[in-house]
């Protein structure tokens, strides 16, 4: 595991790889930050990337919720003193639950408490659970709590529902809207010569986009090292499609969304975080252009309501 945190103060430890930081890792996080408090302590979190199932099994890396900036940029939000993104290794995948215990938790992150979800499984092929991580604790001076899941919600079911459109399911879960990053990039342009000029937004490999349809939501440029910002701090309500456009044949999946009632923007090249509110609809091929323009009309109108007192 690589140098990141370290030191001679103890700390209250939360660890996994909260891909979505979804209620129930609010509630495990949350409870780290409050223990750390009652005790004087700094509270730390651990988030592994890759996940580690990518390094056991290459190939099987399920979608990813968030990206690692957005990822810390929550959990540190919950009040978190220090957020660490580790490099999940081979090497790391190898320590058995006892060496991982020792190693990481003890000497190098001087754990006083561990707060996980009762799902925590760690060490070599998981073989360690909770039991095993309060056994070791009692070995290396460290209590350990194990919340519950909340409500049954998970990673995994944030993205069955992305899957099946419903995001907001997923946003009750995550209590939040789903959000999809990504760089503005040339598309084929179509939104602006019907007039409504859309964003074409390239996602990340491996990025959980919700099925294809026609979605209310938002847009906002959001800052990332290297890429310019622009129009820091606006937010705009949007209408955003996804998917392969059925009326224009050969168009590969994309991800695309207009900012109501702007035409001004320049946003090519900047990075940018689409939130997703509600599904519209799902895709239509439409025999005529005037028909698909009369529908994307409705849609906007859809979308203004839908935004206009939330978000």
């Amino acid at each position: 595991m690589g140098p990141g945190v370290q030191g001679s103060e103890r700390s209250v430890v939360t660890i996994g790889v909260f891909d979505g930081v979804h209620r129930g890792h609010q509630q495990v996080i949350s409870r780290a930050v409050t223990v750390a408090r009652e005790r004087g302590l700094r509270a730390v979190a651990i988030m592994f990337d890759p996940h580690p199932v990518e390094v056991v099994r290459p190939g099987s890396h399920p979608a990813r919720l968030t990206t690692p900036s957005h990822r810390s940029e929550l959990v540190a939000g919950l009040g978190v003193d220090t957020v660490s993104v580790e490099e999940f290794t081979p090497e790391l995948a190898r320590m058995s639950p006892a060496e991982f215990a020792q190693s990481v938790l003890a000497d190098r992150l001087r754990a006083a408490a561990v707060v996980v979800g009762d799902n925590f499984t760690f060490g070599h092929r998981a073989a360690g659970d909770t039991g095993t991580l309060a056994a070791l604790g009692e070995k290396y001076d460290f209590i350990v709590e194990a919340l519950p899941l909340l409500d049954g919600i998970s990673s995994t079911r944030v993205r069955e529902r992305l899957m099946a459109g419903d995001v907001e399911g997923a946003a009750a879960d995550l209590g939040r809207p789903h959000r999809v990053e990504g760089v503005v990039v040339r598309g084929y342009q179509r939104g602006r010569q019907l007039g409504f000029p859309t964003a074409n937004v390239e996602t990340p490999p491996r990025t959980a986009i919700p099925a294809d349809g026609v979605y209310a939501g938002w847009l906002q440029c959001v800052p990332v090292a290297n890429l310019p910002t622009l129009y820091e701090g606006e937010r705009w309500p949007a209408a955003i499609s996804v998917g392969t456009n059925p009326t224009f044949e050969g168009v590969p999946r994309t991800v695309e969304a207009y900012a109501l009632d702007r035409d001004d923007l320049e946003l090519y090249g900047v990075h940018v975080a689409v939130d997703f509110a509600a599904r519209l609809r799902g895709n239509t091929r439409f025999d005529s252009i005037e028909a698909l323009v009369a529908q994307i009309h409705a849609d906007v109108e859809q979308a203004r309501r839908l935004t206009r007192h939330s978000g």
